[in-house]
């Protein structure tokens, strides 16, 4: 329910579908370009987090994200400092910031997003395993919760059980992706050429307005992106008659976790790239608008084989990082003697 002394809720609030770290950036981003925090005003990791109804997590990588545009100043001890003339000072005011509460419903999908890019990170470094005690108590949730949320993951495909009855998310490596990609080379064409005759020009020009909008637009948007990347590989997919093959592609789906994450230093890839994978999907749509399903089929294997490079990009990031610290509920996983 909005608080009565809130206005209208931006755009940025309304999109259940973006993260919570990306839309509480939108909307300090919002607050500080419209004049709502000053020049010189603090803002607290954990003053935003009580405000906008989030953890500290999401709200430390928007502020962060904030800081790498120029927007705020980071202090040690003393937060961050909205920049403007005069250089700004860790000793200014604190900002005022209206409850707006911008979190999801159910439970476990208010805190999905922030565990499965905790899991996306650290899966490309090694192997972890989750403990859901700790899962509980570090998002002060029921088990109920956290095994609702492992249960979406597991069906996901993030994340499996070992031998002893423990979650594990198995590291993810260049060899698992490419093979991932190899297998959607292999069947997604052939799925859209069965697709193309069931696939109502309604649903394919929704999908084109929504690609339209995304290239348009000022800034590379995460949930923009994965709702495009949805659109194609998933939704007119989804009208492939042949189910056997639908349920082999449901393995691919792992790799779309890292697009609702443009914005993260180790999961995001560079905004051209981004643009040029949304060109190539607005190919795909036109070719089919036209019927063309073996032009479109031809342009979507194209589209696979850059797309596979893409993903690869990420390890190239994180070949230059140390690892990172665990959360509570996160542990490195034995290594598999198997």
């Amino acid at each position: 329910m909005k608080s009565a002394s809130i206005p209208d809720p931006t755009p940025e609030v309304a999109d259940r579908t973006a993260s919570l770290q990306e839309r509480a950036y939108r909307l300090l981003k919002a607050m500080l370009e419209d004049g709502r925090i000053a020049p010189g005003e603090r803002l607290l990791e954990a003053q935003v987090a009580k405000a906008f109804g989030i953890s500290r997590s999401p709200a430390r990588h928007a502020l962060r994200s904030l800081c790498a545009q120029g927007l705020l100043d980071e202090h040690d001890g003393k937060g961050y400092v909205a920049a403007g003339q005069g250089g700004p000072s860790p000793d200014g005011p604190l900002a005022t910031l209206d409850a707006i509460r911008i979190q999801a419903t159910p439970q476990w999908e208010r805190i999905y997003k922030e565990v499965e890019q905790e899991l996306f990170i650290r899966v490309l470094f090694d192997a972890v395993r989750i403990n859901e005690k700790q899962l509980a108590l570090h998002f002060d949730v029921s088990r109920t919760v956290t095994r609702d949320l492992l249960a979406r993951m597991h069906g996901m495909g993030l994340i499996v059980k070992d031998d002893t009855g423990h979650w594990l998310a198995r590291r993810i490596t260049p060899e698992h992706i490419r093979d991932l990609y190899e297998m959607r080379g292999l069947l997604e064409p052939q799925a859209l050429l069965k697709s193309l005759p069931h696939v109502p020009d309604a649903r394919l020009r929704a999908v084109r307005d929504n690609l339209t909008l995304a290239l348009e637009g000022p800034v590379a948007d995460s949930a923009a992106f994965d709702q495009v990347e949805r659109d194609l590989h998933i939704g007119i997919l989804s009208f492939c008659p042949n189910k056997e093959i639908l349920r082999a592609l449901e393995r691919t789906h792992l790799v779309f976790g890292p697009t609702r994450y443009l914005f993260h230093p180790f999961l995001g890839v560079p905004v051209e790239m981004i643009q040029a994978a949304l060109t190539e999907h607005l190919d795909i749509v036109d070719r089919l608008l036209r019927r063309d399903g073996g032009g479109a089929a031809q342009a979507l294997h194209e589209h696979l084989k850059v797309a596979d490079d893409r993903w690869l990009k990420r390890f190239e990031i994180i070949a230059r990082t140390t690892r990172l610290q665990f959360p509570p509920y996160l542990a490195p996983a034995a290594p598999d003697r198997s």
